[in-house]
């Protein structure tokens, strides 16, 4: 479920001929897509979600920080694109490593330039750390992070330090919050049940929920396939392709997923929530 070792593997799917269904939120560069699916939402849907929170609570400048990598890169690259679609000016851009212990100096070269809000471009528990340094030098505005980091780990390392952190993230998260008329309520719960009956209250996540959509995704295509090639077969993988390709309508944890030839990223507006971090929890941002 990483992105840079995610980016690497479909070097491999393309190659061999064989569909892969990533867990990462990537963003594969064109004419390399062929072979690949990508089950969580886009980073570009997600962000939307940031940046039209930014602009609806009056946010005129905004500064980013995050890793100096893939993913980093692929989070500002949709938040720049966003921001500057929305006259929102970005004040700065900082990086860091994700084994860095410190992103201090990020943080105050962020803060000499007053923005009204820092997005964070992280993930996992590394994710918490421009939050925590921003709060322990007193900033006052708003502090925004991506769907990679919502999780409970990152409430539990962050602590106070991301006290009001808001975030795009699918409706598993916060199941039990949305209301009776969302279209993945039902089937979120019920995943939720059983997940937590194997592995203990609290443990559903997001990236479970990714696995069992990209499961139900080719039990959903699989059949189809069958028909045309023996499974095992270049051509079963083909067909298998091709049918992925034609899914639609099929609802998941995490999204309602329409694929076609040109699109493998299935998940569309029903996929986002924005969230933010209440007295230790995930909540759902009900406005």
């Amino acid at each position: 479920s990483n992105t840079p070792q995610t980016l690497a593997v479909v070097e491999f799917a393309n190659e061999l001929k064989t569909p892969l269904l990533t867990l990462a939120p990537i963003t594969i560069p064109q004419g390399k897509n062929e072979w690949v699916f990508v089950i969580p939402q886009s980073v570009a849907l997600m962000v939307d979600g940031v940046v039209d929170h930014m602009k609806s609570h009056g946010v005129k400048s905004a500064a980013y920080i995050g890793f100096s990598d893939a993913w980093g890169d692929a989070v500002w690259r949709e938040f720049k694109r966003a921001a500057d679609a929305a006259a929102i000016r970005v004040t700065s851009e900082e990086r860091y490593a994700r084994a860095d212990t410190s992103v201090t100096a990020q943080v105050l070269r962020t803060l000499t330039k007053q923005p009204d809000a820092v997005m964070v471009g992280g993930s996992g528990t590394p994710g918490a750390l421009p939050h925590i340094a921003l709060t322990q030098q007193g900033y006052k505005g708003l502090q925004y992070d991506n769907h990679g980091g919502v999780n409970q780990d990152f409430i539990r390392v962050g602590a106070k330090g991301v006290a009001g952190t808001i975030a795009p993230t699918g409706p598993l998260v916060v199941n039990t919050q949305l209301p009776a008329s969302h279209p993945l309520k039902a089937i979120g719960a019920d995943f939720t049940r059983r997940y937590e009956a194997k592995y203990g209250a609290g443990s559903a996540n997001p990236f479970a929920g990714y696995a069992s959509d990209a499961y139900l995704l080719i039990e959903t295509a699989a059949p189809a396939a069958m028909k045309k090639a023996k499974p095992g077969t270049p051509e079963f993988r083909a067909a298998l392709r091709e049918a992925l390709e034609h899914v639609s309508g099929v609802r998941g944890t995490e999204a309602t997923y329409t694929m076609t030839p040109n699109d493998h990223n299935g998940a569309r507006d029903d996929a986002r929530v924005m969230v933010h971090v209440v007295d230790g929890a995930w909540m759902l941002v009900k406005e």
